[in-house]
């Protein structure tokens, strides 16, 4: 199949690209799997596919305020925003979920009315200075994030500021599974460096024979192969970074 779906498909893609079955190719399935790991691990952590930014909404719960951090799914890479907490309990929150003597509301209600028959720059701005305040005063959460422990320590006074039963919002990256979305499967730089991945093992494999020459006078040259998987995987991962990576965000502030 041309367009694989699953990681069955894939492996079987990439051996008919290298000659399989008019070749024989001396690959373990074990060794296969391994490259096409690789080769998953490398385009989660640079193709701008290969993650998505995410909302995460968190349950807080006794066992977080205590640890004093919370513990992310695997799948997540990274957190780059930890939204500010407002400190509500679960009970004084109303069922709508909103407070009628909040400054945003008040500033919705009587001047929202409006702005069909008039300018909406007087609005903007207004948000725009109530935005800046809450930065000045409330400012952002620190915290920590290490994708190897999965963990979001928030550093603050988790005892007196949190509530066990209330949210915690983070804005994340998130792994795009390929086992829940075949089409990764079917990325066009993650087939060639698959391939390329299994040709340098087959190549890694024959080494050993050096110039090794079968009956009939074939001569088996696996540093070659080898040499030629190494060339074209150099050049792909250079694509990978240059054509398939996003550029880094600026900081402002």
């Amino acid at each position: 199949m041309a367009s694989p779906y699953s990681r069955t498909e894939l492996k079987d893609y990439c051996l008919r690209k290298l000659g399989f079955p008019v070749v024989d190719i001396n690959i373990d399935d074990d060794q296969l799997e391994d490259r096409i790991d690789e080769g998953l691990q490398k385009f989660r952590e640079f193709h701008y596919d290969g993650t998505e930014t995410v909302y995460l909404a968190h349950k807080i719960t006794s066992a977080d305020i205590l640890n004093k951090y919370v513990q992310l799914a695997d799948s997540i890479i990274g957190v780059s925003r930890v939204f500010p907490y407002t400190g509500v309990s679960v009970a004084s929150t109303s069922s709508a979920g909103f407070n009628i003597f909040d400054i945003n509301y008040q500033l919705r209600l009587n001047d929202f009315y409006n702005l069909t028959a008039s300018s909406y720059t007087y609005y903007v701005i207004a948000r725009e200075h109530l935005a800046m305040l809450d930065m000045i005063i409330t400012g952002e959460s620190p915290y920590t994030y290490n994708k190897k422990t999965n963990r979001v320590h928030v550093k603050t006074d988790w005892a007196g500021k949190f509530v066990a039963g209330n949210y915690m919002c983070f804005l994340a990256n998130r792994i795009v599974d390929p086992e829940t979305y075949g089409k990764v499967f079917n990325d066009t730089w993650l087939k060639r460096y698959t391939t390329e991945l299994f040709k340098q093992q087959w190549g890694t494999n024959l080494k050993k024979y050096g110039n090794y020459v079968l009956p009939g006078g074939l001569v088996i040259n696996g540093q070659t192969i080898y040499d030629e998987a190494s060339i074209a995987i150099e050049k792909l991962e250079i694509d990978l970074r240059d054509v398939y990576e996003e550029p880094p965000g600026f900081l402002v502030g």
